[in-house]
């Protein structure tokens, strides 16, 4: 059984911590009546065990629940020795979907609201020297629409495009022993004209601080401050300037020091913008090759068996041709963002909306703090070129998306990290956005680059929702097009499903092809009519493996590829107008 014992946050690591996960006890409450049974008691005992980091539905967790978990809880004896509690004690969670409350001893110690981003409970007043049981209740219901949940189904089995659903812990579990006077965050911004890492610290208490950096195990610089408290700003100047770039990674490892604190977190140098209709890293424009990853595992479902399955994926993509993926419907572990830092391999960081009923004003509080929450925790990591907090915001119950909910959200997106474009909302319906992207499943090449190139030669994008196409649904006049760089950011997703019979549950987008000569014409003539339109900076083809009934993947849901990788290669990553 694999336990996931490697650090879980690569960025900001420190060597005094206890990873925890394992086995648990466990039992599954939809009635959610423990609390008043007394399951939070020190005391108490649990009816089944679980392996954790792996949700219920998983088979990995041992107990293969598909039906819908409302209430679970979980419950864990860790014995901490005297010398770990001579500071600070705080017990993170990488992810818990969707509510849970924390209890320390029987004692409640904290609660959390967000299924998807890491946080972490100071419990340093609940522990003791010795024996010590930590129990958690979760809450959840994926057919609740203020609660967020990707692709997460509504229904009781997996249908189209939705898969089977995640509750409860799904992320390591972790105890971190810091002294009273620590560390409590890092920013960082690069100045790569003057090669000077600049991080924004925030800290508690008083002492000297020093950050160090270190490129290939040489040092390359250091900053100092004495007696320093409360926010602080380093700038380090490197002697020897590397830039992240595609496929390399370039990584500086930095030591941060404080009194007896230290944390151990790594940085990338790199510059991105937009200007006119390319997208420019570090100021040379590169085609964005992106294909859609959703981030799912046939026996983990939300998490990863192992580690390595992580970057496995990464490396799936890129020997295809693709230099980036879109996270899409899903905020994805840390450790997988860390391998995109090592590879160089560019991500768009994205929200798991659907599920949230974004016609409604207060939506903004189902999604705003945890976005928020999403943004501080990965805005370092140089591999994210940009933030996505909605896709497809279509109709719900014949009444269309508050607008202001989906501008406000991008407004504070862009107060926060002024650094990256933002799209609004994928696809649509766009209301305040850097980037107009389109999704755009047309099967026929010929079509398709007739749509496109009139944005080529005359300026004009076609509007998929203009009459006659949007068919009576009253999506005309939703989203206009202000002359904003244009990313086609889902095609494709031509179904390949050798074997299976047409009426199955199986599916994909368009017309089925014939065989595989078929598929990679057809995929040859769309690829290539973006790739030659010096308009389009970029584009996301749909998908990088099947997911359970999707049958869209270029790999299989096991991982296997359905095509020549040198092919699809020679296909993807052939010159783009816009690099000319």
């Amino acid at each position: 059984m694999a336990l996931r014992t490697e650090h879980p946050k690569p960025q900001f690591r420190r060597e005094t911590w206890m990873n925890l996960n394992g086995t648990w006890e466990f039992e599954i409450d939809n009635s959610r009546s423990g609390l008043a049974r007394g399951l939070n008691r020190e005391d108490a005992a649990l009816s089944e065990s679980i392996e954790v980091p792996f949700c219920p539905e998983s088979r990995l967790s041992g107990i293969e629940y598909k039906d819908f978990i409302l209430g679970a809880w979980y419950r864990k004896e860790v014995t901490i020795p005297e010398t770990a509690l001579r500071g600070r004690t705080v017990l993170h969670f990488g992810a818990v979907d969707y509510e849970c409350i924390v209890y320390i001893n029987g004692k409640e110690a904290g609660f959390h609201k967000g299924g998807y981003v890491s946080f972490g409970l100071d419990i340093t007043g609940y522990v003791r020297s010795g024996k010590n049981i930590i129990t958690v209740f979760v809450r959840d219901d994926t057919r609740d629409g203020m609660i967020p949940s990707g692709k997460q189904c509504q229904e009781y089995a997996s249908k189209g495009c939705y898969y089977t659903r995640t509750t409860g812990i799904w992320q390591t579990v972790w105890l971190e022993f810091t002294p009273d006077v620590c560390i409590k965050s890092a920013n960082y911004r690069a100045d790569i004209e003057n090669g000077i890492i600049i991080a924004d610290i925030s800290l508690e208490g008083t002492a000297d601080l020093k950050i160090q950096a270190f490129f290939g195990g040489r040092k390359a610089g250091e900053a100092n401050a004495a007696n320093a408290s409360g926010n602080i700003t380093l700038a380090v100047t490197l002697s020897e300037v590397h830039l992240w770039d595609i496929g390399r990674g370039c990584l500086y490892d930095l030591v941060l020091s404080f009194g007896d604190d230290k944390v151990y977190s790594y940085y990338g140098l790199r510059s991105i913008c937009m200007k006119n209709s390319a997208f420019l890293l570090n100021g040379r424009p590169v085609f964005q090759r992106l294909i859609l990853d959703q981030g799912f595992y046939p026996d983990g479902i939300y998490t990863a068996p192992d580690d390595a399955d992580l970057a496995a994926d990464i490396d799936l993509a890129m020997d295809m041709g693709f230099n980036g993926a879109r996270a899409h419907e899903k905020i994805f572990e840390e450790r997988w963002l860390y391998y995109c830092d090592m590879k160089g391999y560019m991500v768009w960081g994205e929200y798991p909306n659907w599920g949230l009923d974004h016609s409604r004003s207060d939506a903004i509080y189902s999604i705003l703090p945890e976005w928020i929450e999403e943004i501080a925790r990965d805005r370092n990591h140089p591999c994210i070129i940009g933030w996505c907090p909605f896709n497809e915001t279509w109709n719900k119950c014949r009444r269309p998306q508050y607008d202001d909910l989906i501008r406000q959200v991008y407004r504070v997106t862009k107060a926060i990290d002024p650094s990256r474009p933002c799209i609004d909302t994928s696809g649509f319906f766009h209301v305040e956005t850097d980037i107009y992207d389109v999704h755009d499943y047309e099967q026929d090449p010929e079509e398709f680059r007739r749509r496109y190139d009139l944005l080529a030669t005359e300026g004009q994008l076609y509007e998929i929702f203009d009459p006659p196409q949007s068919q009576g649904h009253c999506y005309e006049e939703r989203q206009h097009y202000e002359g904003q760089p244009v990313f086609i950011s889902e095609f494709g997703g031509i179904r390949w499903a050798p074997g299976e019979k047409k009426d199955s549950k199986s599916w994909g987008y368009g017309k089925d092809v014939h065989d595989a000569e078929d598929f990679i014409n057809r995929f040859d003539g769309l690829t290539k009519a973006l790739l030659d339109n010096k308009k389009i900076f970029g584009f996301c083809y749909t998908q990088l493996t099947d997911v359970e009934q999707e049958q869209n993947g270029l790999y299989t849901y096991q991982r296997k590829p359905k095509f020549d990788i040198e092919q699809i290669r020679n296909l993807v990553a052939r010159k783009a107008a816009i690099e000319e």
